[in-house]
């Protein structure tokens, strides 16, 4: 906990989808809410802090483009300088580039690592000190169903989630000895932004291959995350928890 009480709190991507309603679950506890986000413009970001604002809780955005080391490392020592501390982080945010491997640009291969898989580093070395020193902190990256079982055309993507998972599993092990859990969650189809753009084939497509027969919702996924960062989930770390209706088993 903060010397205020309350807990300090970053979500990357958290503007809108899954982050979104992560920070709402986070305002059931009024943490203090620290949103980053990289849209083009504030409509999400103001429609999510005032949503917070509504709910009685502290919350601010920060547009940054965590793909970048140093605008990261900027960020973060703003944040630890103004609070001391940081005891949540949510590792959410992610782009998608999508085609057929051999049509794939070198451009749309290292935008997605850098931002799904890259940003991960930044944020969560950002962090690692300030965790370390307060001997604890929760660390809880967005990974993908993808990144498991693979997916025709999404070879960038696919890549830069397993690429979460191992990160997640050896970080967890190099800093759990300091009360700091690190784990993964692995949404399967939810309905977002992201696959609010696939046709109505390539989305029956999908729920044909989930037993549930329906796509997940964003708030199924960050029930899930604030579990993982709640004391219920003090002996889980190193994991990867499938949320994905049985598409994946």
């Amino acid at each position: 906990m903060s010397s205020s009480g309350s807990r300090i709190v970053v979500i990357t991507g958290g503007s809108k989808g899954i982050g979104r309603q992560v920070a709402f679950k986070f305002a059931g506890e009024s943490a203090k809410i620290i949103i980053v986000h990289y849209d083009p413009d504030e409509t999400d970001s103001d429609w999510t802090l005032n949503a917070l604002s509504e709910k009685g809780v502290e919350a601010e955005s920060h547009k940054v483009d965590v793909s970048s080391f140093e605008a990261v490392d900027v960020l973060f020592k703003e944040i630890l300088s103004r609070f001391g501390r940081i005891d949540v982080l949510v590792n959410n945010a992610g782009i998608t580039r999508d085609t057929l491997l051999m049509r794939m640009k070198e451009e749309d291969w290292d935008t997605v690592i850098r931002v799904n898989l890259k940003s991960v580093f930044n944020c969560t070395r950002a962090v690692i000190r300030a965790m370390i020193k307060q001997r604890g902190g929760r660390i809880v990256s967005i990974s993908s169903v993808v990144g498991q079982t693979g997916n025709a055309g999404q070879v960038n993507y696919s890549a830069s989630k397993a690429g979460i998972m191992g990160f997640t599993k050896t970080t967890a092990r190099e800093v759990a000895a300091r009360g700091i859990t690190v784990n993964a969650v692995a949404p399967g189809f939810v309905d977002t932004d992201m696959t609010a753009v696939l046709s109505e084939k390539v989305k029956d497509t999908f729920l044909r291959q989930i037993p549930l027969g329906r796509m997940g919702r964003p708030e199924e996924v960050a029930d899930v995350v604030y579990w993982l960062c709640s004391d219920a989930a003090s002996y889980v770390t190193g994991q990867v928890i499938h949320v994905n209706g049985g598409l994946y088993m």
